[in-house]
């Protein structure tokens, strides 16, 4: 992950994100999960220095999010998996590290005017699409007195991004299985057939979420 520049006034409250790269998991094959050019935040000054810091609102602005299937899994799942257990899951390691960790709470979290570029790549397709992200919007994030910390906002956000971008996978899938020649060009016979497995594919996805 890279971020480029984070500036909080202690005043105002208000913040302002700045370039932030999110990288795909070792074996998918496109450059990026997430870019964020510009995000911004207003939080409770007071509360950074207690010990739970109080975030009004964050709003991420048209971000550009990469979804890679080969409808045995995705990147977005994979990263999902992999800060799971840099947290230690559920054990009691991931416990104590959840009292040592900041504490947050973000009141509403909206993500707008973003895109997804979907990549599927499976029985020998190659095939992408972009598409609008619909907006995505949580509220009331550790408003009790434990609070939540990055790690368990991270996991919600992606948890919420990946189920839009599996459900807009089917649908690209779909429009295209309208005709199958044209998703499984190049592959010579059957091409209805392999529609078929990549739709059945897609919607064993869709049921994990």
């Amino acid at each position: 992950m890279k971020l480029e520049s984070v500036s909080v006034s202690l005043l105002s409250g208000e913040g302002k994100i700045k370039g932030l790269l999110v990288g795909n998991p070792a074996g998918y094959k496109t450059p990026s999960a997430i870019q964020v050019d510009n995000a911004s935040l207003s939080l409770q000054p007071g509360s950074v220095f207690s010990d739970k810091v109080i975030i009004h609102s964050i709003n991420v602005q048209a971000p550009e999010i990469t979804f890679e299937t080969d409808l045995k899994g995705n990147n977005l799942s994979k990263l999902l998996a992999n800060l799971q257990s840099g947290s230690g899951g559920s054990s009691s390691s991931a416990k104590t590290d959840s009292k040592a960790s900041r504490k947050l709470q973000v009141d509403d979290f909206l993500i707008s005017g973003g895109k997804i570029h979907v990549n599927i790549n499976a029985l020998g397709v190659a095939k992408s699409a972009t598409v609008a992200l619909p907006d995505i919007h949580l509220s009331g994030l550790g408003q009790g007195p434990d609070g939540i910390t990055a790690a368990e906002l991270t996991e919600r956000v992606l948890q919420a991004i990946e189920k839009e971008a599996v459900q807009l996978s089917g649908t690209i899938v779909a429009d295209l299985s309208k005709d199958p020649a044209n998703l499984t060009k190049g592959l010579g016979n059957d091409p209805t057939g392999t529609a078929d497995k990549i739709s059945k594919g897609l919607g064993g996805l869709l049921k994990k979420n």
